[in-house]
């Protein structure tokens, strides 16, 4: 769809400044280029307030390929003291602002969803596509949540959650294709789908946002997994299965919901298989492109190598998660629930919603347990040696602990150890740890010492005890 000329025109000088303050503009470390604004569609034409569904391109430097993101732009003659903070500037006789912060804008939303609107024709329309028996509340004002990164979402009372997917891409987003699909088998592992909104992008269908069940009586699984921490740390005597905040009957539980969304996502999607051959070369590949940027991988890069070129056969593929932490896990009053869907946020769409080995999805939740615990003693304040040591024994003991439970649960939950698959999960965890030095390095360097800690003591093990090792006495069974 043509832009609007007025915002194409006098929008794009006030873009920087503002992109450059939000959390979910990935522009840390990468020098922008240029921006513009690529579509407009107005949702409301008329009125006190004109809010348009704006698409930016973006240039950066490191790359060739533009990137697009989205605003929901509000313009208002006086906004209210509340859109300050959402404020970027002047175009015409209005002040622009992100309306995700505007409440009339986020009602209007809701009641689009709620009544299946369209805006819009042909390809280029807006559409915004209730689920099948969802209950969309009306009238409602949203109020902002402000636990993201890289979206933005709003709350509807305690019914409904709306997310605004900042970065699209052509194609369908995986998170809304996996919770349609996870909706379908009855999945109670994930927020039940409630509804889209659907556009298009270089003429191409794409995902602009999704409205799901709101978990508002629930806990994120990162805070849980610190304050463990802190209280295993706080009591020097004791052992963590002796702590009262022993986290591991919880680890043992969530490893058993991503087992049943992995036997989900098999029935709704089926499988598939990879040679471990060219799982190996693509490794090697992210590897050497890590290697180039960050030097202080350079002493592990051989070592990283070698548990990559043990890769070999077939191995089984599916739809999985992609980007699995804690963060994207969440305790109801009645279990555990996995979050975002979209995958891992440097990649690609393309590489988004292949299929890949459910293994990436563990090895993606053992570097969560380690990272839990870790930074908060290896960047602890202390210059006490023999305190140090103490701590990193505390550490090891704790990350053994729940990462080992973890993989109890998911064995009891797919009748399969991944344990059992040892030079594969090793291998997926490093390649999640050499992500992770790539961010910390260009987003917070002191933590990077993280990363880098975790790669030396998994290649340490490596060559302790062999690539095929299935490490039975650092990963242990847990009785609980």
């Amino acid at each position: 769809m043509t832009p609007d000329p007025l915002v194409a025109a006098e929008l794009p000088a006030h873009l920087p400044e503002y992109l450059g303050r939000q959390r979910w503009f990935p522009a840390k470390g990468r020098p922008v280029e240029s921006v513009a604004v690529s579509e407009t569609t107005a949702l409301v034409d008329d009125g006190a307030l004109l809010l348009d569904l704006c698409v930016l391109r973006v240039r950066f430097a490191d790359s060739p390929v533009p990137e697009h993101f989205q605003l929901l732009l509000g313009r208002r003659h006086e906004p209210e003291h509340q859109l300050e903070y959402a404020t970027i500037g002047a175009v015409g006789d209005r002040i622009a602002y992100d309306a995700m912060w505007d409440h009339e804008a986020t009602t209007w939303l809701i009641d689009a969803l709620a009544d299946g609107r369209q805006v819009g024709s042909g390809d280029a329309a807006v559409r915004f596509v209730p689920e099948e028996g969802a209950e969309i509340p009306r009238g409602m004002p949203g109020r902002i949540l402000g636990v993201e990164q890289s979206n933005t979402s709003v709350a509807y009372g305690e019914k409904s959650i709306f997310k605004l997917f900042r970065r699209i891409a052509p194609g369908v987003n995986p998170d809304l294709e996996l919770h349609r699909a996870l909706r379908r088998e009855g999945s109670e592992q994930v927020a039940s789908l409630q509804g889209a909104v659907e556009g298009a992008l270089n003429g191409e269908p794409a995902t602009l946002g999704m409205l799901q069940d709101y978990l508002g009586n629930s806990a994120e699984g990162w805070a849980m997994a610190l304050t463990s921490v802190r209280d295993l740390l706080a009591e020097a005597d004791l052992y963590a299965n002796e702590v009262g905040g022993d986290f591991a009957g919880e680890s043992r539980r969530l490893g058993e919901t991503v087992a049943i969304v992995h036997k989900e996502l098999r029935s709704a999607l089926g499988t598939g298989t990879r040679d471990g051959a060219s799982l190996a070369a693509a490794l090697t590949t992210r590897l050497d492109a890590a290697a180039a940027q960050v030097p202080e991988l350079a002493p592990h890069v051989d070592g990283i190598r070698a548990v990559y070129a043990a890769l070999d056969g077939e191995i089984t593929t599916q739809r999985v998660h992609g980007d699995l932490h804690l963060g994207q896990t969440l305790r109801t009053p009645w279990g555990w629930v996995l979050i975002d869907f979209e995958g891992e946020p440097s990649s690609t769409l393309a590489e988004r919603t292949r299929m890949d080995s459910p293994l990436r999805d563990v090895a993606g939740m053992l570097r969560s347990f380690d990272y839990a615990v870790y930074h908060q003693v290896t960047l602890a304040d202390t210059a006490d040696e023999h305190e140090e040591l103490q701590l990193l024994r505390r550490a090891d003991e704790w990350a053994v602990r729940n990462r080992s439970a973890f993989c109890d649960g998911y064995a009891f939950g797919a009748g399969t150890d991944p344990r059992s698959e040892a030079a594969v999960l090793r291998a997926f965890e490093l390649d999640k740890a050499v992500y992770e030095v790539v961010y910390e390095t260009r987003s917070r360097p002191t933590w990077a010492v993280i990363p880098l800690s975790s790669i030396a003591r998994i290649l340490e093990d490596t060559a302790e005890k062999g690539l095929d090792s299935s490490d039975s006495e650092s990963d242990p069974h847990i009785s609980l």
